[in-house]
């Protein structure tokens, strides 16, 4: 069976660059759970899980530069894991487009009998599928994608801890999983957010300060240089006198 050191081997065969130490544990961390399901017998990848690894990876990687890398490091993750990276993006965009303008009510209410518009059986199927799944292997990520789609629906819902944990409540009984593993995941999974979105700022006042310093040594070398010029000027035309 593939091991953990494999598929990380494979990750950084795939993407060879050093990774900046602020986001490496956030790609060994996702890099590890991906490998874990994908080698679990009872787990099968359904489009709230797609949706959840995705989003994951996009909202803990914001800021990260070079920006152009992002999806190069996200291919590497999905390939590393035997998977296709497309296939994350494609199937997680279709399911958002489904939930798109539902109330938390009606999303609720979809994910308890989702319907399928045109060809998206492929994405609706697996979703009704949990619920009769005895075996359904519950993951972080795939409550991740539950909360996205709930951020989809009513941002400010999310914004309160108490309304969202009930509609967690309703959502987990219409799958039949824990909605106690949900909110715990969940509270974790916004802890980071918040840890990353203060790192960020930390790194951009570090940045500012460095630039304003850049700028004031090249005012001061300008200033410099300009007096000097001034009394090389004043020197000649003494000279001449």
């Amino acid at each position: 069976m593939k091991t953990v050191s494999d598929s990380k081997r494979a990750f950084y065969s795939a993407y060879p660059r050093p990774i900046n130490s602020v986001y490496r544990r956030v790609i060994e961390e996702l890099l590890v759970e991906m490998h874990l399901l994908s080698v679990n017998a009872d787990f099968k990848p359904d489009p709230i899980y797609y949706l959840g690894i995705v989003t994951s990876f996009e909202r803990l990687m914001q800021g990260y530069q070079p920006e152009k890398d992002q999806e190069q490091i996200f291919n590497a993750l999905c390939t590393s894991t035997d998977a296709d990276p497309q296939n994350y993006k494609s199937q997680a965009g279709t399911l958002l487009s489904l939930a798109k303008d539902k109330s938390v009510d009606e999303l609720i209410a979809w994910l308890g009998n989702p319907t399928a518009v045109d060809d998206t059986g492929y994405i609706v199927e697996p979703i009704k599928a949990i619920a009769s799944n005895d075996n359904f292997k519950y993951s972080r990520p795939f409550a991740i994608g539950i909360y996205t789609l709930l951020e989809e629906g009513d941002r400010e819902l999310v914004k309160d801890p108490q309304r969202c944990n009930q509609t967690v409540d309703k959502i987990a009984e219409k799958l039949q999983i824990s909605s106690e593993k949900m909110k715990k995941d969940l509270e974790l999974y916004r802890g980071n957010l918040e840890k990353m979105t203060q790192l960020l700022k930390v790194i951009e006042d570090v940045l500012e300060a460095s630039r304003k310093q850049r700028e004031k040594r090249e005012q001061e070398k300008q200033i410099s240089n300009a007096s000097e010029n001034q009394e090389d000027q004043e020197a000649k035309e003494a000279a001449a006198e």
